[in-house]
């Protein structure tokens, strides 16, 4: 029988089947690395539960999973120690690690805190805490020596006599997004310590139901029939054994639909009646205007062009038009004095340069900051030097670029006005796509640059670079402006980082060129 971690029961609240693979058939599970975006958030976990356990300098340590650190983890609750970080709970085919036990002599009880790299409470949250309730109140606070392990976890082999933790007050605690650094971490400004002891006993039942139904489903040594609960789930929301589970679902189904996620009962409709295929969609159908164009772009193979709307989208743009895209890297935990809880930090940015349409080529300027310091003075002032006061500004996803330059001038009151005016002549590339004033079926019912370049310039390409999407670059430039690398290899991340940011202002402005060729035919 299997061990189910708080992990294995969140993720079986999400996906039942994921879990059974995860745990009976880890070569399936284990087939998809982990992504840059999933590496990144454990390392972030882990970095703001450390400094939470500041919050508490009393705590000890439990670092194992082991038999010996339940045994100890028993022995520091008989011994009621003032905090204990990461005890380790197995009971009953149950097992978890608390982030914090702080002992409340007052009530002669325990304080439960789960740590998390969010700033705010998330529904999820009452769940994983409401699955250590139950474990813990099930534990033994008293270890007795027992010669033969009992339960199907072996947990009795700790020498535990049932009596329960009592848990007094039950908390979450996470990332205050009004914290603003000035100086030194101020730890007590950066948490906030939210008591979600009402939300989380609500479902105390409810849950304690869930996870012996999750028992025994898990426990089975028969692998569950049919397609998996991520069937009725847009493509984003998938498992990472959606593939296996689901092998008549195509690779571009219904599930890429665009904003299908907020239509449910209508992706429901569709597997109800057994339609994957995109072209087997019944006519009757209802769907949204951006949604039927994807459609029928894919049935029909055929482009979908608003030439006189995307004519008066590019007759508005003024020369000289400035192709501009930063990188930055979004720290969970404020590095820099004027930074919040996952302000992003602008590290890099490219920019190239069109005087007129005549140009053959455009000019290119960028900028790296390879230090550990703020990279927002240096970056503006380079900007500022490359960008004139007239022209139009071009960018993919003006939303962000935008709230970089806000940021920045926040930060830098004498950049204010340069940043004021750069967002004043913001143009957004992406918005003739948005628009649907041009749909190609490779599109796949997405505006991301990665999709429309193969379609306009398939010249072009990311493959052969080493840095391919953000998330690579945000942790690559982690790497050299905070590692200890190599001077070499600095080097190459810094070649790399350029490379990559390069090719996506160059990509914006063969997207133009080819928009712009195409209105001139």
């Amino acid at each position: 029988m299997p061990t189910i971690s708080k992990t294995d029961y969140i993720l079986y609240r999400e996906c039942k089947k994921n879990v059974w693979l995860k745990i009976h058939r880890p070569d399936i599970y284990n087939k998809s690395e982990l992504s840059e975006f999933e590496k990144t958030i454990i390392e972030t976990g882990n970095e703001v539960e450390l400094l939470a356990r500041k919050l508490f300098p009393e705590g000890v340590l439990i670092e194992g999973r082991k038999k010996i650190d339940q045994e100890k983890t028993a022995e520091l609750l008989a011994e009621k120690a003032p905090v204990i970080f990461q005890p380790i709970f197995v009971k009953d085919g149950f097992l978890a690690a608390a982030d914090i036990l702080e002992y409340n002599p007052n009530a002669n009880g325990y304080n439960l805190y789960e740590v998390k790299a969010t700033s705010k409470v998330e529904e999820h949250h009452y769940y994983d805490l409401a699955f250590q309730v139950n474990l813990l109140r099930k534990f033994d606070l008293n270890p007795v020596r027992n010669s033969s392990p009992t339960g199907p976890s072996g947990a009795q082999s700790a020498g535990m006599i049932s009596n329960g933790v009592k848990i007094n007050k039950i908390s979450v605690i996470h990332l205050n997004p009004k914290y603003v650094r000035q100086g030194e971490l101020d730890l007590k400004g950066l948490f906030v310590i939210e008591d979600v002891t009402e939300e989380v006993e609500k479902i105390v039942d409810e849950v304690s139901a869930e996870m012996d139904a999750a028992l025994k489903y898990l426990s089975s040594e028969k692998e569950p029939a049919g397609h998996c609960d991520c069937i009725n789930q847009s493509r984003n929301n998938h498992c990472t054994t959606f593939s296996y589970s689901n092998p008549d679902v195509p690779e571009y189904s219904v599930h890429d639909i665009a904003r299908i996620g907020s239509s449910k009962k209508k992706l429901q409709q569709l597997i109800e009646m057994n339609i994957f295929h995109i072209h087997e969609i019944p006519e009757e159908i209802e769907f949204t205007e951006i949604q039927k164009n994807q459609i029928q772009a894919h049935v029909l193979d055929k482009v979908l062009m608003e030439k006189e709307l995307i004519a008066k989208e590019l007759g508005d743009l003024s020369f000289p038009l400035y192709f501009l895209d930063y990188e930055t890297c979004p720290a969970a935990v404020p590095r820099f004095d004027g930074y919040s809880p996952y302000n992003q930090i602008p590290f890099q940015y490219s920019l190239h340069k069109l005087n007129s349409p005549a140009d053959k080529e455009p000019e290119h300027f960028e900028f790296l900051h390879t230090k550990a310091d703020d990279p927002s003075r240096a970056l503006a002032e380079s900007l500022q030097k490359n960008i004139g006061d007239k022209g139009t500004v071009i960018v993919w996803n003006k939303k962000f670029e935008s709230q970089r330059n806000n940021e920045i001038g926040k930060r830098l009151p004498e950049f204010k006005s340069f940043m004021d005016s750069v967002n004043a002549r913001i143009y957004d590339l992406m918005d003739i796509f948005s628009k649907q004033y041009y749909v190609h079926k490779d599109f796949k019912g997405s505006t991301s640059i990665k999709y429309v370049l193969p379609v306009l310039a398939p010249e072009l390409t990311y493959k052969n670079l080493n840095i391919r999407e953000g998330g690579t670059a945000s942790q690559s430039w982690d790497k050299i402006a905070l590692g200890s690398l190599p001077q070499k290899e600095k080097d190459q991340i810094a070649k790399d980082l350029l490379a990559y940011c390069e090719r996506d202002t160059y990509a914006m402005y063969a997207i133009w060129r080819e928009l712009y060729k195409m209105l001139e035919m």
